[in-house]
């Protein structure tokens, strides 16, 4: 497996739609066990193939608490949403926007249907965390960050923060062996 780079906003790819995946081989396979590698040592809950440059309808999702052993690996291949129900408000965060986070209304229940990494259809229905991650997912996939989920004004603020975020990353690499005070 590869720990791959994650795709930083604003890259072109990350509101590019992605295509389907014709066959679930052993390429794809490669694809979602390193995609999974890379959301475990991020660490978030969910990763999608835009999210590291590939333009393809693959995520993997985990809600697996923090301090718990990560067992629940969710691989979704061409998801699509057959039902929702409900509404929430969660905070979310994403890989690619890092260090923002904002509430954003979602369904509370959604119902996914998708291909295995064995390339058989499943469907898999998901409340709270697992539905916000699934939605939050499929919207990369779809060519839609969470930014477009926010009123103007939230989104206003969030792009602000999100701003001060990339000047902090481009001085943490360029001085990397520099302590900070606080």
């Amino acid at each position: 497996m590869t720990l791959l780079d994650i795709v930083l906003h604003p890259d072109d790819v990350l509101t590019t739609p992605c295509k389907p995946v014709d066959v679930v081989d052993a390429a794809v396979r490669k694809l979602v066990m390193d995609m999974a590698e890379t959301m475990y040592d991020a660490p978030g809950v969910g990763l999608a193939a835009p999210q590291i440059g590939v333009l393809q309808r693959v995520t993997v999702i985990d809600i697996t608490p923090k301090d718990e052993p990560k067992e629940n690996l969710i691989v979704l291949i061409n998801p699509e949403i057959i039902h929702r129900e409900g509404e929430i408000t969660r905070y979310e965060g994403c890989l690619s926007i890092p260090r923002v986070y904002e509430k954003i209304d979602r369904s509370r229940k959604v119902t996914v249907r998708a291909l295995n990494i064995d390339g058989k259809v499943f469907e898999i229905t998901g409340e709270g965390l697992l539905a916000v991650a699934m939605q939050h997912e499929i919207d990369h996939l779809d060519g839609i960050l969470f930014f477009e989920r926010m009123s103007r004004l939230k989104k206003k603020r969030a792009q602000k923060r999100y701003l001060k975020v990339l000047e902090d990353l481009e001085y943490e690499r360029e001085h990397p062996d520099e302590e900070i005070e606080v």
